[in-house]
């Protein structure tokens, strides 16, 4: 009996070490992970952060790059109504190209020459606590462009100055914006308007996308049977940095997708409910051949941009 009850007391001795152990590793390996990814683990428990934002999201990214070399003038970037508004004689090199389309055209079976295209500039996020000791004002251009480096009249210094302006720039009727300098400011803002029980989603390409033909497919899904949802753009800046925005009365739907050579997709499609304030001479209307304040006109929104919809 003595030596069963010390067997015992071993056995538990070292089950407690054991659990000990695994205990202080998954402390050690929690705390490797980049601050983003725990604040995102903690408010999306279970949840697998989408490619648009996980890609952004690295160990190392823990200081404010010390140069910018991620320019790229032809980002897709569609932010505020104003590109709806203004006169525009838009003309795509291949003018069989859609970009938009009619929300009835969101249908299996239906077949468009589309470019699931992306701004390939790849500036990554920076902690909330990095991002928020940097500024970020027209006031503060001159230390911003010293922090990073910068001349002054430089292709660079310009777009950095063009992006603080475009966030600086008036509300458009019926646009609630802001502008997120880190993932957890965006999680946050997203949640402030829409509550905590929320999704991000994006649209994702099995592989590099391509200017060809794709087919909707079975299991087209309204995201956003509320009318609320939240867009956020990548904005071409030192450090990874978003226009989030919503506006006016929309639509957003999940959309299957597969090209003419195979390329499977998950694209989310926006559909703009209200267009009476829309430039008649624009190409969106021009495009689809409307007038303001018709039909629904919709577009897919770029890879690499964030749709946040109640969940």
């Amino acid at each position: 009996m003595e030596i069963c009850f010390s067997h015992i007391i071993a056995f538990l001795t070292l089950t407690l070490v054991a659990r000990a152990s695994y205990a202080a590793a998954a402390r050690d390996t929690t705390s490797t992970l980049p601050p983003q990814l725990h604040y995102w683990n903690s408010v999306f428990p279970g949840t697998t952060m989408p490619k648009a934002l996980s890609e952004l999201v690295q160990p190392d990214s823990v200081e404010p790059p010390k140069n910018f070399v991620g320019y790229n003038q032809h980002g897709v970037e569609d932010r505020t109504l104003s590109v709806y508004t203004q006169d525009d004689d838009t003309h795509l090199k291949d003018p069989t190209q859609r970009i938009f389309f009619l929300e009835k055209e969101i249908k299996p079976g239906t077949t468009m020459k589309y470019s699931l295209g992306r701004n390939i500039a790849g500036e990554t996020f920076l902690p909330r606590k990095t991002a928020e000791s940097i500024p970020f004002s027209s006031a503060k251009l001159p230390e911003i462009l010293n922090k990073f480096a910068m001349k002054p009249g430089s292709v660079e210094a310009t777009v950095i100055q063009e992006t603080i302006q475009d966030c600086e720039s008036e509300v458009l009727r019926g646009e609630d914006r802001y502008c997120a300098t880190s993932l957890e400011s965006m999680v946050d803002f997203a949640m402030s308007k829409l509550g905590r029980n929320v999704q991000a989603i994006s649209t994702e390409v099995e592989k590099g996308a391509t200017l060809q033909n794709y087919t909707v497919k079975p299991g087209v899904k309204n995201v956003n049977e509320g009318g609320n949802f939240i867009l956020c753009h990548k904005l071409t800046y030192a450090y990874a940095v978003f226009f989030c925005h919503t506006f006016g009365q929309t639509r957003a739907y999940a959309v299957p997708l597969q090209g003419a050579d195979g390329t499977t997709a998950n694209a989310v499609a926006i559909c703009h409910l209200d267009t009476s304030a829309w430039n008649p001479k624009n190409h969106p209307l021009q495009e689809v051949k409307v007038k303001p304040g018709t039909v629904p006109v919709c577009h897919y929104l770029p890879q690499g941009h964030i749709a946040w919809v109640p969940n």
